[in-house]
């Protein structure tokens, strides 16, 4: 098999492969530049600046890119006049909310998930190897993986209550304008 007719057979029930890719790959990314240079390499200041840089850089694009493309959601932080912490929530309307690509979204919740729980891993083994500097690492890249996982779940949660008013208000029309025909019809009323 070459790897075009891989490609399709990987990429055929997302609706977005390339989003996909890139949402995977800066999870990856950062994960394995920090595990591979540990390993192999004792500068912690690079290991620190780049795995840092990399997090951040998966962060930013999970919660302005893939969150939008892959579950139509996005999410942000604002400081009011009165210096009260107020979250903000962006997603799609019902009806484009139910129809996004369930696999898109699987690959999404996951990784996500997955990837905080890597994190968590990595830092337990910093426990253990006594090595406080690495884990101050870890806690930097599990903190921007949380804030996501935060921002998500709470917009998801505002999400389900929008589709669930979307459909309990088309419910509510098809049952009036069932409930309206029906006396019309009984009265003769056209």
């Amino acid at each position: 098999m070459n790897a075009v007719c891989l490609f399709q057979v990987v990429t055929e029930n997302y609706a977005n492969p390339v989003t996909c890719l890139f949402h995977v790959l800066f999870k990856a990314g950062a994960l394995a530049f920090y595990v591979l240079f540990s390993l192999f390499v004792k500068s912690f200041v690079i290991i620190f600046v780049i795995t840092v840089f990399l997090a951040a850089l998966d962060f930013w694009v999970v919660k302005n890119v893939s969150g939008r493309i892959l579950v139509g959601m996005r999410w942000w932080n604002e400081i009011d006049d009165e210096g009260n912490s107020v979250w903000k929530f962006e997603c799609l309307d019902g009806e484009a909310l139910a129809r996004m690509n369930k696999k898109d979204s699987w690959l999404f919740w996951w990784t996500l998930y997955l990837t905080a729980a890597a994190w968590i891993i990595l830092g337990i083994f910093s426990l253990i190897r006594l090595e406080a500097d690495y884990l101050l690492v870890v806690g930097v890249c599990l903190t921007l993986s949380l804030a996501n996982i935060v921002g998500f779940t709470r917009c998801n949660k505002d999400a389900k209550k929008n589709i669930r008013g979307y459909f309990e208000g088309h419910a509510q029309n098809a049952i009036t304008s069932r409930i309206t025909s029906t006396l019309q019809s009984a009265f003769g009323v056209i």
